[in-house]
């Protein structure tokens, strides 16, 4: 089937905000309570699922909503530290081009999305931000849903164990980038439709399958 609507991540995915979660996470940890993340510790965290992460941050469930908020607070204001990948922008006006709808499901808000996209914003014709850690295949379902599109015409595209859960859960077809919070090797060993090592091959292996379809 070809593909007429790509659900894209945001932090990781299309924004390189891997290196601002650096500079900030441990501030984040000290202020809610949980465990910091010494240098050690991040290629062992970049291999578990979200669940794992914490577990192992010992990171209390009830006290996510709160650090989510607090996280989009201070993503705004380090917006001008967080750009996009290099060819991120040339890879979506390409999907546009071949007649692909874009749509952006993130756990950050749509301002701070937007800002990040800059001109790529208008690329896009469906927003459905701020969600849960959780929540992405209740936005998945929705976007979908306003897209009018049959979801086995749908990817989404993220850096995340939880991106293909969330895109399994909903039966649509997944693409894991590599160069995001996840390290490639734990993508992989989920068996996701499509790995994409370079940003290029998104819109490659995209409008393929539309021509092919």
């Amino acid at each position: 089937m070809p593909y007429s609507l790509a659900i894209f991540d945001l932090d990781g995915t299309l924004a390189d905000s891997f290196p601002w979660f650096r500079r900030t996470i441990n501030d984040v940890a000290d202020r809610f309570g949980f465990r910091r993340v010494a240098d050690e510790d991040v290629e062992g965290l970049r291999h578990a699922s979200t669940r794992e992460i914490l577990s192992r941050l010992e990171v209390p469930l009830w006290k996510l909503p709160a650090i989510v908020r607090h996280g989009r607070r201070l993503k705004r204001k380090a917006a001008a530290e967080i750009s996009l990948f290099g060819g991120i922008e040339t890879m979506l006006r390409t999907l546009t081009e071949n007649g692909v709808q874009l749509a952006l499901v993130t756990s950050d808000s749509e301002a701070n999305a937007r800002e990040k996209l800059g001109k790529a914003a208008a690329l896009f014709t469906h927003f459905d931000c701020s969600a849960s850690v959780f929540g992405k295949p209740a936005k998945f379902r929705r976007v979908i849903r306003r897209a009018g599109v049959e979801p086995g015409k749908v990817i989404a595209i993220g850096d995340e164990v939880r991106d293909i859960e969330a895109a399994r859960a909903v039966g649509i077809a997944c693409g894991a980038v590599c160069w995001g919070y996840a390290a490639p090797a734990a993508l992989r060993a989920l068996g996701p439709d499509h790995v994409f090592e370079r940003v290029e091959e998104i819109a490659d292996t995209v409008c393929r399958n539309r021509r092919v379809g």
